[in-house]
């Protein structure tokens, strides 16, 4: 308890110095944490995804449509519960500030391939029932300030023309890292308005959605999907929801691993600037070190001393910096929820930023605790006026 008092006392002998010090702490641990929570997010829908699905698309591209009867074809695999088109639409809503995933899906299948996505049992019935129905997440209901029952209309870009879809569903997510920023429509309307204005595009899906009985069967099963279509005029490409995600992520590594670099070296930085403060206050109290020394205080307990406020300034400004990371991503994912629908502090990066901050503590306490321990008494009590 002694021990105690005295690092607290220590660390505001010089008030401005240690208040500056830890803010500089709290500074780098939110940036270390809303950074590495940036590269969460970026994998958010890699950790959404599920071992029971495959995502079938054209081997050339993605852009590239696949035919609507494949769907059959794939049914009969072995292995494979169920298959769901889906479409990419990319509508303007109002404005084309107003950015969120949008999908046509063949709407039974689809619900049952992805149970993350909570509905009432009325939602279901009544989008299921309403060729014009839409399902929107909560996340931009919020946001948009939509209710059932509501009309969305959306302007064509993949697809020209004004649709116009009613909002049957409002879905939350099976947890947080479901995302609910996305509409839903269904697949047949968008087929049979391009039926009457452009022939040539109907009937043709953008990718598979497909469900199997066995995860450990997927790479099999992928194989038997592609095998089907082999030498075709549209060959597949089969491969696992997660892998599928990944491709859209590998885009941008480069940009990922930059993020995690500059997440660590604002870490090294800071690490720094505290082990020049505790360096700058061992050198200011060497005669006090040698005076305990004199008294019979071991090395030790002097060390002691030493981390225990290089330490205590670390933590206090590191837990200040993780508490500040929770109402700061919140609002950044608010501000980003286009780029980012999952936007959450993953418990990985709090324990990340408390080592970090520890970390800190440990090696700006060291060189000022290793020159105590070989500073003879004599040479510290000469610096006494």
């Amino acid at each position: 308890m002694f021990f105690l008092k005295l690092i607290l006392r220590n660390i505001f002998r010089h008030k401005l110095r240690s208040s500056l010090t830890m803010l500089g702490i709290v500074v780098a641990i939110l940036s270390f944490g809303l950074l590495r929570t940036m590269v969460s997010a970026w994998y958010a829908g890699v950790e959404a995804t599920s071992s029971t699905r495959l995502i079938t698309r054209n081997a050339i591209s993605l852009v590239v449509p696949l035919p609507t009867y494949y769907a059959q074809k794939i049914r009969q695999v072995e292995g494979v519960s169920m298959v769901a088109g889906m479409n990419w639409f990319a509508g303007i809503y109002i404005d084309r500030k107003n950015f969120f995933p949008q999908f046509a899906v063949d709407p039974a299948p689809f619900l049952q391939l992805y149970p993350e996505y909570l509905l009432t049992d009325a939602e279901k019935r009544d989008f299921l029932h309403d060729r014009q129905a839409c399902l929107v997440g909560e996340k931009i209901a919020k946001t948009y300030g939509w209710k059932l029952g509501d009309v969305i209309p959306l302007q064509g870009t993949i697809f020209p023309g004004n649709w116009s879809f009613v909002v049957r569903g409002i879905y939350r997510g099976a947890d947080n890292k479901t995302d609910t920023s996305q509409l839903f429509f269904h697949w047949d309307a968008l087929n049979e308005k391009l039926k009457i204005t452009t022939p040539r595009r109907a009937n043709n899906i953008g990718v598979f959605a497909i469900g199997v009985n066995d995860s450990e069967r997927a790479a099999e099963i992928s194989q038997s999907i592609d095998a089907l279509f082999k030498n075709s005029l549209s060959e597949t490409l089969t491969e696992t929801e997660k892998a599928f995600q990944l491709s859209f992520v590998s885009m941008t590594e480069t940009i990922l691993v930059a993020v995690q670099i500059v997440s660590f070296l604002v870490i090294f930085i800071i690490m720094a600037v505290m082990a020049n403060t505790m360096a700058m206050t061992a050198r200011e109290r060497s005669p006090e070190y040698a005076t305990l020394k004199a008294l019979g205080f071991a090395p030790s307990k002097v060390v002691v001393l030493i981390f225990g406020e290089s330490l205590a300034m670390a933590l206090i400004g590191g837990g200040i910096g993780i508490a500040l990371t929770y109402p700061a991503a919140a609002f950044i994912g608010d501000k980003l929820a286009n780029v980012f629908p999952v936007f959450i502090v993953p418990p990985e990066v709090v324990t990340m930023g408390l080592m970090s901050a520890l970390l800190v503590g440990l090696v700006a306490g060291l060189l000022p605790a290793l020159r105590v321990i070989q500073q003879k008494i004599t040479d510290g009590l000469k610096s006494i006026a």
